[in-house]
């Protein structure tokens, strides 16, 4: 099933896709109490809005949010090391990567409460003047766990969405600098949908053991990169395996593959000036597709004046 969270005449619903129609369950009933409740809740409730929905509303008449406006925690990985060997690249250091990357994927924590739907506009981050895309794909955990196996992590897994993380670029390099992790370069704002789509949906795609989901990046209509799900140099069970040691991972979850190689503009860098480089501005339009995930497409808008701090920045 395709699910979804959309807002109409009648109020926010969750509801499931239906080719160009949306089956809307009552009001009140959210994506994330059905997932906690578990998988026959889920596959309850998706046979109640086939069978016997509250409303149905073709597309045209909904505004689509994210599938989990607020999930309880949103986690981001580095799981292709190609992303990171282009982004170095672009930033002049060594493509030889250091050998902590091999032996643990990488993840940081980012702000659950800045999450967008599949189409709204997105502000640019107060103050950046390097505001960037990244094409990545979310793992919605539904059966909560704790040093979970990268044998057996997947089957946690619920379904998958495409997930936009987007980065000002400027904040990050003053980030790194303190040497505490992503801050405020990650914080302004994240897009998750159109629809969290479930693990069945999916199965088609898996080849040897991994799915095998095209996906793709475009800016004005543009082609950025297109790559697969399958590369990741880290599998969702090894991420799961690791972020999950000596810590609860619950329902609605929201965990990110990291970056699709090409799939943001620092990798696209060709001068050794980054603050000339072609970065995200007011009206641009950025669009991700994913295989059997659907598309996000959204607008750049202006982003907020800065309160400067006593420092100046």
């Amino acid at each position: 099933m395709k699910w979804v969270t959309y807002e109409s005449g009648s109020g926010r619903h969750t509801g499931i896709l239906d080719g160009d129609t949306v089956r809307g369950l009552r009001s009140g009933v959210t994506l994330l109490s059905l997932i906690e409740a578990g998988d026959h809740a889920l596959a309850e409730a998706g046979d109640t809005a086939r069978r016997a929905p509250e409303e149905v509303r073709s597309l045209e008449e909904v505004r689509l949010l994210a599938p989990l406006p607020r999930p309880p925690s949103v986690r981001d990985g580095l799981c292709f090391l190609d992303h990171l060997r282009g982004s170095n690249r672009a930033l002049g250091r060594s493509e030889e990567l250091h050998p902590v990357w091999s032996q643990i994927p990488a993840f940081y924590f980012t702000n659950a409460g800045s999450v967008a739907g599949p189409h709204d506009d997105v502000p640019v981050a107060p103050g950046s003047r390097m505001f960037d895309l990244e094409l990545e794909v979310g793992a919605v955990i539904g059966r909560g766990g704790r040093d979970l196996s990268p044998a057996t992590a997947e089957r946690h897994i619920v379904g998958y969405t495409l997930f936009n993380d987007w980065t000002a670029r400027d904040h990050q390099l003053r980030d790194l600098a303190l040497g505490l992790g992503m801050g405020k370069s990650k914080d302004s704002a994240l897009t998750l949908g159109p629809a969290l789509v479930t693990v069945d949906e999916l199965e088609d795609h898996r080849r040897d053991g991994r799915l095998a989901l095209d996906l793709s990046a475009s800016v004005n209509g543009d082609e950025l990169t297109r790559g697969c799900l399958d590369r990741m140099d880290w599998t969702f069970g090894e991420l799961l395996a690791f972020v999950s040691r000596g810590v609860d991972l619950s329902p609605g979850d929201v965990i990110g593959s990291g970056t699709v190689p090409g799939g943001c503009l620092l990798e696209h860098v060709r001068t050794p000036d980054l603050a000339q480089a072609r970065w995200l501005v007011p009206g641009d339009v950025v669009t991700l597709r994913g295989q059997g995930l659907g598309q996000t497409r959204q607008t750049v808008v202006a982003g907020a004046d800065v309160q400067p701090l006593s420092s100046g920045f």
